[in-house]
């Protein structure tokens, strides 16, 4: 079923905080509903359908949908880590279509930060049920091992550089500096990232996404609704979802999954990477967003070294602005799911409503890419693509 201008996004709100000692992850997720329904005009009552991920406590949408009082006809807790909520809303839009409901909500909220939990490094330990646990509980693998080794490879594949590499995060500062929210906000060069200390070779300290709590939240619903709201129309007009795995041996771990879900959503959006104006890019390490702008098409495999670097990244400077917020690795990483601050950044540059130093000009499609899980073993990928109407 195609989604292409079935359903529009009427609210989007980012959580302020960045570290919530005293906060309950239900009671995230209940401020920021609130904080998207009061962005949209909507109230509680006008929810029919709620989306979370595994960020939610308890029994997610049950436990949730108990603890907001929400009156739902139509549910969804899809998990595919940081990919989770892009693909989130590509299932409200396509709940909408399909006649289940009408105004979706969608809530992530997280508490890492405050519950010290080394997103990245902490080796990832796992239900001994789980499939995939024999193979690598053994070895301890860590997020950042796996990634770096994507980077070593790409290396040695392409000719990829630490500092082209490092040019990834000094676009992250440039926008962050203007986000007065944002965990990071100094500037950093090429040479500040290449010094700052070895996690796992060849990724340093600051090719790293920050540890931040917080939370967002979208409202998706349907055009008739949308067109009766005193907000900007940014409406859906392309999604693809796929997971990437280690499909029985045939590794190669110099690309993600987007390869996949980008052409189902350049497809279903009728765009090419050429007309996207802004790009919103899951950028847990620098290599993942390299790699993904490779996998996108916005540069031929292996160029992505050249694509980044010089500041083509930068707002008012490059081809391409990407997370003007500062994403993930200078704003904010709440969760292992940090897709939604994805979409949120993208809703605001669509609306006209990014900070004026970062603000696209006539900003009028815009892309958000999430990636979740291990890059070098198995990951879920989503992609949406948002118009200005």
């Amino acid at each position: 079923m195609s989604i292409h201008g079935k359903a529009y996004i009427v609210g989007a709100y980012e959580h302020p905080t960045r570290k919530a000692p005293d906060k309950s992850v239900a009671q995230l997720h209940a401020e920021v509903a609130k904080g998207a329904l009061d962005d949209a005009g909507l109230n509680k009552d006008d929810i029919d359908g709620y989306f979370c991920s595994g960020d939610a406590p308890g029994m997610g949408p049950t436990s949730m949908v108990d603890y907001m009082n929400l009156r739902p006809k139509h549910v969804d807790s899809t998990d595919i880590g940081g990919a989770s909520y892009l693909t989130l809303v590509n299932h409200a839009a396509q709940a909408i279509a399909a006649g289940k409901c009408n105004v979706a909500l969608i809530t992530l909220a997280g508490r890492p930060r405050s519950e010290g939990v080394t997103t990245g490094t902490t080796p990832r330990l796992r239900n001994p049920s789980q499939a995939d646990f024999q193979w690598e509980y053994p070895y301890g693998i860590a997020n950042v091992n796996g990634y770096a080794m994507c980077a070593m490879r790409h290396m040695h594949e392409y000719g990829t550089t630490s500092e082209q590499l490092a040019w990834i995060k000094v676009a992250a500062s440039h926008h962050a500096q203007y986000n007065e929210r944002a965990m990071l906000r100094d500037v950093v060069t090429v040479e500040d990232v290449l010094a700052s200390p070895v996690v796992a070779d060849p990724l340093r300290r600051l090719d790293c996404c920050v540890v931040s709590d917080g939370g967002g939240a979208l409202i998706v619903a349907r055009p008739e609704i949308a067109r009766t709201l005193k907000r900007p129309l940014v409406k859906i007009i392309g999604a693809g979802e796929t997971v990437k795995h280690q499909m029985g041996g045939e590794i190669d771990l110099t690309y993600s999954g987007a390869v996949w879900s980008g052409a189902a959503a350049f497809a279903e959006a009728k765009v090419t990477p050429a007309d996207i104006k802004y790009a919103s890019i899951y950028d847990s390490f620098t290599i993942t967003v390299l790699i993904q702008l490779e996998d996108l098409g916005f540069c031929a495999k292996g160029e992505g070294g050249k694509f980044v670097a010089d500041g083509n990244l930068i707002s008012g400077v490059g081809k391409l602005p990407f997370n003007t917020d500062g994403g993930g690795l200078c704003n904010n990483h709440p969760a292992n799911r940090g897709g939604m601050t994805k979409v949120i950044e993208a809703v605001r540059q669509l609306r006209g409503e990014a900070h004026p130093a970062v603000q696209v000009p006539n900003c009028n499609l815009a892309l958000a890419q999430g990636t979740g899980g291990m890059l070098a073993t198995r990951h879920g990928s989503a992609t949406l693509i948002m118009e200005r109407e």
